[in-house]
């Protein structure tokens, strides 16, 4: 049954004050999007650019114009930006760099020569006034602000250079992991910053906060678990959810976009904690897995649409949303779009927050769980169509063409649930798009003055499982405990890992790192891990012990004062993808595909695989591959993008999705380059650091130019 209701909110006095739109008759004044100082190039995240030395007729004399090779190895999601002819960027182990944008020479660099921090970075934040020029970046819960010219922490800034972002949120909270992965938005004196917090029980509330760039002090703090009186408690049943222990998140940590000229940020909000089972936050629980559209002087909340009631499938948005403007009945209307881990692209009048294309509510089926109240309705929209297949679309035809056990494939494509927004339950169903998404956290580039967007899209399908939690944890020893707790889901019970999706085996790994780096990564998380730094010590030394064969079985004793632990009735079987024998995904291709989507209209311009599979050989080309990282487009026709599996940084024409230009990278690149110009010649660089996806690592920055 499909049900039309507008489920947007706003306030009526922003449709009176600057609800009214942009004739073509009296045009804005044309943008020039020619520096990259801002993550993803601008306020309103484009992945622009109009400069044009390179063109579609030139393209292909693309050489290497200098390589920088960083002090640490390993994956750099990060997105340079270029000032005054200094780029700044940040290397596999959060440290700081400043090299010259024209040769590549290290100017600077900030870093911890004894603590290596093992967490993914996807760039810095730059302010200036005056002669008064800063780099904000953060290394755990710390946000540093540090001198752009020096690299030194300016002492003025919190206490001295630092500020711990939790600041801003409830005491409750200050033991617990928040980190940011993400550049922060800057807009006047103020930065505001996306944070990553937990999944599971205990998360931290994912508060949006504003902090002043020139002293840390917080500026304003908008609750995303609302408290009592304001909008939004009554969504969520339990009325404590706000100040509890085990209910948290609803963050920002993909980044958030700015409209300088009327002072709104818009702010995509994650899944609330913990993901998956729901009993415990019942209600659609307002603001999670929202686009928020705030005062960005004081965080007021202008209006809202949330995307997925009641999230159990982590499907928050991945990704910042794109500025732009769009087209309707003859008039340019400012817009908002949003695109989402399930191939969905949501679009807004920028300012009034009113959907420009139909969004159906949508009746979606109950959950089986006990104590699980999924929501009835989830809200998807007319157009454009999703820009990757829904697991809807599957059947026992849908096997990979390349599979050596496809019966075996066939049979759970025939079998397995596939319903759209199936709830989680005892039984398998395909989550697909996957757990990662169609859009990932690389983002999607626009040409903001045509309405046109660009996305890239991962068709991995996944498996997404419960089971019931009857482990007794005050039975088991300390280090055992704390293993199925925390460490279970990820690393599984026989510690084998999921190799596959990104989270190692633990079996011998006293062999292969030391006590304190394993307790560092605890701490603090690494990769797609999140760290646990409420942990007592006695607790992690009590994980070490379990993970080094060292834990008395029968010892209990020590564990006596967890009984009274809370404990959900449910837990996560992992994040499992759908392959076949030979570790390939196990439905037929396109695996990875890249997109051109006219928001004007909702249609599409031009949809193509993106990436080769290099196991399968010459069978491979063409089969696309999973891909992390966004793209860079230029109003001269060209679309610049790394992001896959198979190593390649490619151009392609903008306006066919006709390949142009490859170049095999010395690692992987799973970032989103950055094009910029110093003394009249035209560059883009990329990092490529690999490890994502099981490719091997890396350590450079290149930087591409015309001879």
């Amino acid at each position: 049954m499909y049900i039309k209701k507008p489920i947007f909110v706003f306030v009526l006095a922003v449709l009176v004050v600057v609800g009214c739109t942009t004739s073509e008759k009296d045009p804005l004044p044309k943008r020039e999007y020619t520096t990259w100082s801002s993550y993803l190039g601008d306020s309103g995240r484009s992945h622009y650019s109009t400069l044009s030395q390179i063109t579609p007729e030139n393209v292909a004399g693309l050489k290497v114009a200098w390589s920088y090779e960083a002090p640490d190895f390993g994956q750099m999601q990060m997105n340079p930006i270029v000032v005054d002819s200094i780029l700044y960027g940040v290397t596999a182990a959060l440290r700081v760099i400043a090299l010259n944008a024209e040769t590549g020479e290290e100017i600077w660099q900030f870093g911890d020569s004894v603590q290596v921090w093992h967490s993914t970075s996807r760039g810095v934040s730059y302010w200036e006034k005056g002669d008064d020029k800063r780099i904000l970046c953060t290394r755990g819960p710390n946000l540093f602000a540090l001198d752009a010219l020096t690299g030194k922490p300016i002492s003025s800034f919190g206490n001295n250079g630092k500020i711990d972002m939790r600041s801003g949120m409830p005491e409750s909270a200050k033991e617990k992991f928040v980190i940011s992965n993400t550049p922060g938005a800057i807009y006047k004196d103020l930065i505001v910053m996306p944070l990553r917090l937990s999944e599971g029980e205990g998360a931290a509330p994912g508060n949006i906060m504003a902090f002043n760039v020139e002293t840390g002090a917080v500026a304003w703090v908008f609750h995303t678990i609302p408290h009592p009186g304001e909008a939004g408690y009554d969504t969520w049943e339990d009325k404590e959810a706000y100040t509890s222990d085990i209910v948290g998140a609803a963050n920002n940590w993909a980044g958030m976009a700015v409209d300088d000229e009327t002072g709104i940020i818009y702010v995509p909000t994650g899944s609330a904690a913990p993901d998956f089972y729901g009993g415990i936050r019942t209600g659609s629980n307002l603001y999670s897995n929202c686009l928020i559209a705030l005062d960005a002087n004081t965080g007021k909340r202008l209006w809202h649409f949330q995307f997925t009631h009641h999230d159990i499938w982590d499907r928050d948005p991945p990704a910042p949303p794109n500025l732009l403007m769009v087209e309707r009945a003859g008039e340019k209307i400012p817009a908002v779009a949003q695109v989402t881990k399930q191939g969905y692209v949501y679009v807004f009048n920028r300012k009034s927050g009113e959907p420009l294309f139909d969004i159906d509510e949508v009746s979606v089926p109950a959950s089986t769980l006990e104590g699980e109240k999924a929501w009835p309705t989830q809200p998807i929209p007319v157009k454009p169509k999703p820009f990757a297949r829904q697991s809807t679309e599957l059947t026992k035809n849908h096997v990979s063409p390349f599979s050596k056990n496809p019966d075996s494939l066939r049979q759970i494509l025939k079998t397995v649930e596939k319903r759209q927004y199936a709830p989680p339950g005892l039984e398998p169903i395909i989550l697909f798009p996957g757990y990662d998404g169609a859009a990932e956290w690389g983002g999607t580039s626009a040409d903001p003055e045509d309405g046109i967007i660009y996305v890239n899209a991962n068709e991995m399908p996944w498996i997404l499982q419960m089971d019931v939690n009857d482990t007794e944890l005050s039975d088991l020893p300390l280090g055992e405990a704390t293993y199925q707790k925390y460490c279970v889901t990820c690393h599984q019970p026989d510690r084998r890992g999921l190799a596959a999706s990104g989270f190692p085996a633990l079996i011998d790994i006293e062999l292969r790192k030391g006590t304190d780096e394993i307790l560092d990564i605890i701490t603090h998380g690494k990769g797609m891990m999140t760290g646990f730094p409420q942990l007592k010590i006695e607790e992690k030394s009590a994980l070490l012990r379990f993970l080094f064969n060292q834990e008395v079985k029968h010892n209990v004793a020590e564990n006596s004062t967890k009984k009274e632990a809370f404990q959900l009735p449910y837990k996560h079987l992992g994040y499992n993808k759908f392959l076949d024998s030979k570790g390939l995904p196990a439905i037929d291709p396109p695996w990875g595909t890249l997109h051109a989507i006219n928001l004007n209209s909702g249609e599409y311009i031009w949809s193509v695989p993106f990436g080769n599979t290099p196991e399968l050989g010459q069978k491979g080309i063409g089969t696309g591959t999973e891909n992390y990282g966004g793209a860079v487009v230029t109003e001269n026709g060209l679309l610049f993008i790394a992001a896959t599996r198979d190593g390649y940084f490619r151009v392609f024409d903008k306006h066919t999705g006709e390949l142009l230009w490859e170049y095999k990278l010395p690692a992987a690149a799973f970032a989103t380059p950055a094009m910029y110009e110093v003394n009249g010649k035209q560059y883009i660089a990329i990092a490529c650091g690999g490890e994502k996806l099981g490719t091997e690592k890396g350590n450079k920055i290149l930087a591409f130019a015309l001879e």
